[in-house]
């Protein structure tokens, strides 16, 4: 499998972890496609109109998402990636629209995943650290 091939499949996995009706996500999928001390960044807007993060690793982000999967049906569908590779370093830029359903016409958000990815001796092309931001 190429690089490119390698670290789209990271990317689908990523998307197909989280993606799913309400209930609970398998969590062990996250070995797929993150390395272990991988970190996630999730940025918004306060009601101040100050730019706001969070950074988790990957428990602590399954731990802060679990409740909202465990009760709502999510599907967040890539529109489009743009992946650039340097040696053993990749960055993706994958755009993606938040649904209830794969298939539901109304679009609840869109964003952009900031994704860079390391090519692991034992493990190939694996995510390490990503942050995203939803459309305003």
């Amino acid at each position: 499998m190429d690089d490119e091939a390698a670290i789209g499949a990271a990317i689908d996995e990523m998307y197909a972890m989280i993606s799913g009706p309400a209930g609970p996500r398998d969590w062990s999928r996250q070995a797929n496609c993150f390395l272990p001390e991988a970190r996630q960044v999730r940025t918004w807007v306060d009601d101040q109109g100050r730019a706001v993060k969070k950074s988790m690793t990957l428990d602590e982000y399954s731990a802060d998402t679990t409740p909202f999967f465990s009760a709502n049906a999510f599907y967040e569908i890539e529109t489009s990636r743009r992946i650039d590779v340097f040696g053993n370093i990749a960055h993706v830029w994958s755009a993606y629209e938040a649904r209830r359903s794969p298939d539901d016409a109304d679009v609840e958000r869109r964003g952009i995943n900031s994704v860079q990815l390391f090519r692991d001796p034992d493990r190939g092309w694996r995510i390490i650290h990503m942050i995203w931001d939803n459309e305003r």
